[in-house]
């Protein structure tokens, strides 16, 4: 059976019930270390304690369903290995993340990153996944997931700047200060009897940090047996730093930095109270996102496309498209300068929708999404007619023509120039078919100030789009994409680490070009 090649953000069934997974790079002279790791989260996204991190200093979990088994040589490149019995977790764990820390730099400075998934019953090897990376000091290659009573698997790909930090915190482990270093972070040493909501590391970790084990070469356990051996008590040996947290929070009564805590918009004081409420936690997680990938106070328009087609009628009958706008309208009202956003729609033709500010998303909603059967997808016109700046979906048609908006939304960049650069959010459920005319445009667009997140909203095919990220030809990757089997039950902090894990990279090298 050959391995399923992943992209970045697509899935697969788990038919094996305990499996491998092995991280792979090469590295030169100079080159960091890394270190494979898997935090075992429940349904809201958090480990219960510091026990539910598994890592080469606290190897075995406590149920004995998770191991990190070490490293190996295999020729040029070196290995780490992370070590699932999906029958022995317990039942309030529903997702292991499979992530890793750089030592002594960043994964953009080692080569052939490799995360593979293994049945470790047979040895067989059931998919791999390619990653890239830049600056990142951590990374989570992918998780495992449980939906509708199976395990599934994720290819993620998402960097953290901010280091073992960065990706501890996002997942409830407490991260302290150590005294006499401002600024800095480690999420395995907080002082003891600290109190947390979160998840805190026990106070042995205080102690003076060990340096990381060694290459040795460990053998992999016998692949007829996936069950693992009772786990000893987790050790209390002390664990090294991490790297610290770039952007430190201001101290109380200082001015923040741009981006860095949640911005307030004008006409957000007229919004409803509960959307208001939503709004206000959604753009910290916003703020949190970008301080993690190292991108505080970077500003940028947003633009939204939502795909029209007739496949999604059931997407926006459910109220999914809805929740998908406002949760995209956190997103506008930290990253531009005015909190508004331009907005497309496409079918077969694309259609611009008005701008959305901010202080209007209630009637825009109304308006422009909530429109559903009617005049979406019976394609009748309402017996009142149009409200003013409603667009008449009948003229824009069934079928998916991407490359249309994509031309239209570039035409409207180069006809409107602005001091900043600008982030698509583009929402489709797939049925993409004109490979070839989408990847032209996107091609073309390399060096235009703007940054492609498409995000896939089912099962479907999305072409060339899932594979742009591994296309050759381009002096910049210009182009995100990751898809989910339902956006709904995506937690907000996941969904913006997702959506906004390769603009800030893209920024970066695109200033570098003189692209923006």
């Amino acid at each position: 059976m050959t391995p399923t090649s992943m992209s970045k953000g697509a899935n697969l069934p788990v038919a094996a019930q305990a499996v491998r997974v092995v991280l792979g790079w090469s590295g030169g002279p100079g080159a960091p270390d890394a270190d494979a790791s898997a935090l075992l989260l429940r349904a809201d996204g958090k480990v219960r304690d510091d026990g539910d991190f598994v890592f080469y200093n606290q190897p075995r979990h406590a149920s004995g369903a998770v191991r990190h088994s070490g490293k190996r040589r295999e020729g040029d490149g070196t290995t780490d290995t992370v070590e699932v019995d999906l029958r022995a977790l317990e039942p309030e764990i529903e997702r292991v993340v499979l992530g890793a820390s750089a030592d002594g730099g960043t994964f953009g400075e080692l080569s052939g990153l490799r995360l593979r998934l293994l049945d470790a019953g047979s040895g067989q090897e059931l998919a791999f996944f390619d990653m890239e990376a830049t600056t990142e000091t951590a990374f989570i290659g992918g998780e495992l997931y449980l939906r509708g009573g199976r395990w599934k698997f994720r290819a993620v790909g998402q960097g953290y700047a901010s280091g073992l930090a960065g990706l501890a915190t996002d997942f409830g482990i407490s991260v302290d200060e150590e005294p006499g270093a401002p600024g800095s972070a480690d999420p395995r040493s907080a002082a003891p009897g600290t109190a947390s909501p979160a998840s805190s590391i026990p106070s042995a970790t205080t102690l003076p940090p060990v340096p990381a084990p060694p290459s040795t070469p460990v053998p992999p356990p016998p692949p007829s047996a996936p069950a693992f051996p009772p786990a000893p008590a987790p050790p209390t040996a002390p664990v090294p730093s991490a790297p610290p947290v770039p952007q430190a929070p201001p101290a109380p009564g200082s001015a923040a930095a741009p981006g860095s805590a949640p911005r307030l918009v004008k006409g957000e004081e007229r919004l409803p109270v509960d959307m208001r409420k939503r709004l206000s936690l959604r753009k910290e997680q916003v703020a949190v996102s970008l301080r993690k990938h190292g991108a505080v106070g970077i500003r940028a328009r947003v633009i939204l496309v939502l795909d029209a087609s007739g496949s999604m009628s059931f997407l926006y009958s459910k109220g999914v498209v809805a929740d998908v706008v406002e949760r995209m309208a956190a997103v506008a009202a930290q990253l531009d300068d005015d909190g508004e956003m331009q907005a497309w729609t496409f079918a077969s033709n694309p259609a611009r929708l008005p701008d959305l500010a901010l202080g209007d998303l209630p009637e825009w909603l109304e308006h422009h999404v909530r429109v559903g059967e009617l005049t979406l997808f019976r394609r009748k016109k309402p017996k009142k007619g149009l409200l003013p700046g409603q667009v008449d979906m009948r003229a824009v048609g069934i079928q998916n023509e991407e490359q249309k908006v994509i031309a239209e939304v570039r035409a409207f960049v180069r006809a409107n120039p602005a001091a900043d650069p600008t982030l698509v959010l583009f929402f489709s459920d797939g049925g993409v078919y004109r490979n070839k005319e989408i990847e032209t445009e996107l091609r073309e667009a390399v060096d235009e100030p703007v940054f492609w997140q498409f995000v896939g909203l089912g099962r479907s095919n999305y072409g060339v789009l899932e594979r742009f990220d591994t296309l050759p030809g381009r002096r910049v990757d210009n182009v995100g994409f990751f898809a989910v089997d339902d956006i709904s039950h995506v937690p907000d902090p996941e969904l913006y680490d997702r959506l906004l894990s390769e603009f800030p990279s893209w920024m970066k090298e695109a200033r570098r070009l003189g692209i923006v």
